[in-house]
């Protein structure tokens, strides 16, 4: 992310490598070699012409893919086909061929550290990795779970591949403020990764006609489209979290607690994450007690079903100071970062007191499938909340910045938020959304529903990062400082025709339409069917994984 005004941050400069400088160029130049001559070795597979079959479903697999011929030869190279392999090997032959090269690209890029000679390029070389890492994850899920299709299944592929897709975009991100070098070979190695990502997602695209689909029982389809009193609870939530839920913190079972003034068993929260289990099924509760927490902590893959309760915003306090000033990565400058699935904080803030000078200084990070935030304060000033990537969902949240202060290509809902614009450093605009989809195959976007949106100062939604941008504000209040344009462009004319904005029977005195863009890209949405799309139900799947009727929480418009 860049700052709306002013220059972009100048060059980190390199410890003195003269010495190792020639070495470091020829190495990368032989990646480089050996990452062109794989590629080429591909192009150049020949498909067999006494498989009419299965060249035909491979060909009608591809079509919609960036590169036909690439896609087509990296299916026939992972895996010998039957002679008649029908869709299901085809997708798994395409995923396969993508979780392979990004295993190539984390060993490519990581042979290259020890050569690094900044904290910045360092880390954005640990993030490449980490990202990389991701999509060998989110592409194994899609593997694992490409038997039957439908349903929540389809909603859970389109999903992981989205955030597959993302991944590496945000490895390059990191080399933002660096002269460039080590940019140059990395996005070398990424360019095949992505291209293979966005062939199975059209890959996949092209073939859901005639896939397989999951019966009912499978699918679990009666809570697909349920939400009312009667609906079952979602597999992945026990009646004992809905308990934890509403419990009294005083009352309700833990498994840590952690506590500033010693009486806890821990007084960290990252070493009490550090004692959860691993992969666990079941929900995970460590309760922090009121206090200011000065770290930084990060909860990875592993960290499954983790539950994070305080005592209140404002009580319980995760504060840091990171930021891209300090030669951090925007990815790593958050204070609180959470990766594992099925995460959920309740009653907590999340805190970056980098402030207005300190340029990109991310509070939270989310990057976790299903997770959910209850009840909880996002307080930095640019670069706020990261949703990053994946399903998530916001409740009763507050959320204060200035800069693209929710800023991702997560696919998420806030529902009954309140988004507090905060006093911008001078010449600078506030923005309160910068949404980064950047393909039209992609599920993610920003749904801003039944919320309010509090600007006195001028402020604008959101604006384009990424080309096909999308974020909407449904029966939402729109404050006084929110200007009569309402969107602002990222760099000319970038995106204004692919992105998707829009606005659905919103109120408060800067609402008005009359003086909005007028962009191809942007909606005012009058259909309620269109509208009813970005909704819990529809936009994240909620009713799948959402509590139905004890967690507040709307799956519908608002009446």
């Amino acid at each position: 992310m860049v700052m709306l005004s002013g220059p972009s941050p100048p060059p980190h400069s390199s410890s003195p490598m003269a010495s190792a400088s020639t070495a470091l160029l020829l190495f990368l130049h032989l990646l480089l070699l050996r990452s062109l001559s794989s590629s080429t070795t591909l192009l150049s597979h020949h498909q067999p012409a006494d498989e009419p079959f299965k060249t035909s479903l491979i060909h009608q697999a591809c079509l919609g893919s960036g590169d036909f011929d690439a896609c087509t030869a990296r299916i026939y190279t992972e895996c010998s086909l039957p002679d008649q392999p029908g869709p299901i090997p085809v997708l798994h032959a395409a995923i396969r061929g993508a979780i392979n090269e990004a295993l190539r690209s984390i060993e490519t890029i990581t042979s290259v550290a020890a050569l690094s000679g900044n904290l910045r390029e360092r880390t954005a070389i640990t993030d490449c990795s980490e990202l990389l890492d991701y999509s060998v994850h989110e592409l194994g899920q899609s593997l694992a779970d490409m038997t039957w299709l439908g349903g929540r299944h389809d909603a859970d592929l389109r999903s992981w591949l989205s955030a597959a897709l993302s991944n590496q975009d945000t490895c390059l991100e990191g080399f933002d403020g660096t002269d460039g070098r080590l940019r140059h070979y990395v996005r070398g190695s990424l360019q095949e990764v992505t291209q293979l990502v966005s062939n199975v997602m059209a890959v996949y695209q092209a073939l859901r006609s005639i896939l397989p689909r999951s019966p009912p029982s499978a699918r679990g389809d009666s809570n697909a489209e349920g939400g009312g009193a009667g609906s079952e609870l979602p597999p992945w939530i026990e009646e004992e979290d809905m308990e934890l839920l509403h419990a009294n913190s005083t009352t309700m079972r833990v498994d840590a607690v952690v506590a500033a003034d010693g009486s806890g068993r821990f007084r960290s929260i990252a070493d009490a994450v550090e004692k959860a289990p691993s992969h666990s099924s079941r929900r995970y509760v460590i309760f922090v007690k009121k206090g200011l927490y000065r770290e930084n902590v990060e909860l990875k893959k592993k960290n499954t079903n983790i539950m994070l309760v305080g005592e209140g915003m404002g009580a319980t306090v995760v504060t840091g100071n990171r930021n891209f000033l300090q030669g951090w990565t925007t990815f790593r400058t958050a204070t609180f970062a959470v990766s594992g699935p099925g995460f959920i904080a309740r009653d907590i803030t999340f805190r970056n007191t980098a402030g207005p000078h300190g340029r990109q200084a991310v509070a939270l990070r989310v990057d976790s499938d299903r997770s959910a935030f209850f009840r909880c304060s996002i307080e930095g000033y640019q670069d706020t909340l990261y949703a990053h990537s994946l399903r998530q969902f916001y409740r009763e949240c507050h959320i204060h910045g200035t800069i693209d202060f929710i800023f991702g290509n997560g696919q998420a809902v806030f529902q009954k938020c309140k988004i507090f614009a905060r006093r911008p450093l001078p010449y600078q605009k506030v923005t309160v959304t910068a949404q980064g989809r950047k393909d039209p195959k992609q599920n993610t976007g920003f749904s801003i529903h039944n919320s309010f949106v509090y600007a006195t100062y001028p402020t604008y939604l959101g604006r384009p990062w990424k080309a096909y941008s999308r974020t909407v504000f449904m029966q939402s209040y729109l404050g006084s400082g929110v200007q009569p344009r309402g969107w602002l462009e990222w760099a000319g004319n970038f995106g204004l025709s692919t992105l998707f904005y829009g606005e659905y029977m919103n109120y408060g005195p800067g609402s008005g339409l009359s003086g909005r863009v007028r962009w191809p890209g942007y909606h005012v949405i009058r259909d309620s069917a269109v509208a009813a799309f970005f909704t819990v139900r529809r936009f994240i799947d909620g009713v799948s994984w959402l509590p139905s009727t004890r967690v507040p929480f709307g799956a519908d418009l608002a009446k």
